[in-house]
């Protein structure tokens, strides 16, 4: 199996962390520059037609995109110490927590990065004003994690799962444009120290 990433961009590192916690050793990294604009290359796109990292190639060819259904692929694979929840409640409370975490703060901070950076402006028409806004939105889901995490260990409750591995991801590439923990975070700056403990999150 290969997984095709770019090692500094906070998507690939998720995948990387869960697998750390898996314990899944057997796949190759293949870097891809997308700066250079390698993921947009004609054979790239044959496989993986958006053109996004990570993506997974499985040994018969079968290409997985999305970070959430390659993590689903290996929970599936080694459901031993499961990071999507073991009991159909737990299993909604990861889901529902993780899919909050993708929408309203990961995808956010993406779209901050990419229209107030420029990063990508030879692929992409940047709206600066747009950008500004999903910042603030970014921001303003601090808060509702800030609550959950009152009366929780980890944001979908007492297990570490696929959620925190997501914010974690989404906290730490917000600092690039400069969105940060503040003093009115305390829960949430006492489970980003809890989760950076762990071995998996230096993968």
């Amino acid at each position: 199996m290969k997984i095709y990433e770019t090692q500094t961009a906070p998507n690939p590192r998720r995948v990387r962390i869960f697998l750390a916690e898996k314990g899944v050793k057997d796949v190759e990294y293949v870097q891809v520059d997308i700066k250079a604009g390698d993921n947009l290359k004609p054979e790239v796109l044959a496989k993986n037609p958006l053109g996004k990292v990570p993506y997974l190639e499985l040994d018969d060819g079968t290409v997985i995109t999305e970070t959430t259904a390659i993590c689903r692929y290996f929970e599936e694979l080694y459901p031993e110490n499961p990071l999507m929840g073991s009991t159909p409640q737990e299993k909604a409370q990861v889901e529902m927590w993780q899919r909050l975490c993708d929408i309203y703060f990961m995808l956010q901070v993406g779209m901050c990065f990419q229209h107030t950076t420029g990063y990508f402006k030879d692929r992409m028409t940047p709206v600066p004003e747009w950008g500004v806004e999903a910042g603030k939105n970014a921001v303003k889901f601090l808060s509702v994690v800030e609550n959950q995490l009152a009366d929780n260990t980890y944001v979908a409750g007492e297990n570490f799962s696929i959620a925190d591995i997501i914010l974690l991801c989404a906290v730490d590439f917000a600092r690039v444009i400069k969105i940060r923990m503040g003093d009115e975070h305390p829960n949430l700056q006492r489970w980003y120290e809890l989760v950076n403990t762990r071995e998996s999150v230096k993968a």
